[in-house]
């Protein structure tokens, strides 16, 4: 469990628009601090971290929150890394360096499963496909889970989409043969109570979706799915920040 503040927000996507400046809708970043259109992984290796593990230099973004149309700046992000449902957690392998994953579909115009894509008021248990109205201390939060299973040569692919895969009953595709940790990003942002007008700056609040740019340290990252995730253990639980 790593916990990463918020870091910047910009309309770059170096996922779906590399090198194109300007050409996303805006994008809300946590993790590494350099990240925008430009980046690479080489980039992001030189760069600092928001997350309280420091060797994590991955980048994680998601599309705005948006209330009456002005950004709700967010609380932090907290990224759970897990064997996938049903996965032998022994059988993970960490990320290769410098893979892009996206999770979530921005172009969606219905719900999507809620093992997907979740809103839930706090770390409560009860997940809606749109924003819930949240009691005070208890604010709202978005959770984004990404593919678990990785086609063990391409890092991208045109599509983004075609490199990676989710796991089905406990086990990967045969096209998808490589078990990776499966990735679920939360976002927690400091709304409650009613009177808001939400939206994201994708679209609709179906159109949640989240993307993630691994530079992890590999030492590091070998370390901790060696450690924690082969042990079935929970590692460096975030704390209790609001």
């Amino acid at each position: 469990v790593v916990e990463c503040g918020y870091s910047h927000s910009g309309p770059n996507d170096p996922i779906v628009h590399p090198n194109h400046t300007g050409r996303s809708h805006l994008h809300q970043f946590f993790g590494n601090d350099t990240t925008d259109a430009t980046s690479t992984a080489g980039s992001l290796a030189g760069g600092g971290t928001t997350c309280d593990q420091q060797l994590d230099l991955a980048s994680y973004w998601a599309p705005a929150l948006l209330d009456h149309r002005a950004e709700v700046v967010p609380v932090k992000a907290v990224a759970y890394y897990r064997p996938g449902v049903g996965i032998d957690p022994t059988t993970v392998e960490p990320y290769p360096y410098g893979l892009k994953m996206l999770g979530g579909d921005q172009a969606a115009s219905e719900a999507q499963p809620l093992d997907v894509v979740a809103w839930s008021c706090g770390t409560g248990s009860t997940r809606e496909v749109t924003p819930p109205t949240c009691p005070e201390g208890r604010p709202l939060r978005v959770a984004i889970s990404f593919p678990d299973c990785w086609d063990g040569e391409n890092l991208d692919s045109p599509d983004h989409l075609a490199h990676v895969a989710r796991s089905e009953g406990g086990a990967c595709p045969d096209s998808h043969p490589v078990v990776i940790p499966q990735l679920l990003l939360t976002i927690t942002y400091p709304v409650t109570g009613p009177g808001h007008e939400l939206s994201l700056a994708s679209g609709s609040l179906l159109t949640g979706h989240a993307d993630f740019f691994n530079a992890w340290d590999e030492h590091k990252l070998q370390t901790e799915v060696t450690s924690c995730i082969h042990r079935g253990l929970t590692c460096g639980v975030a704390s209790n920040r609001s």
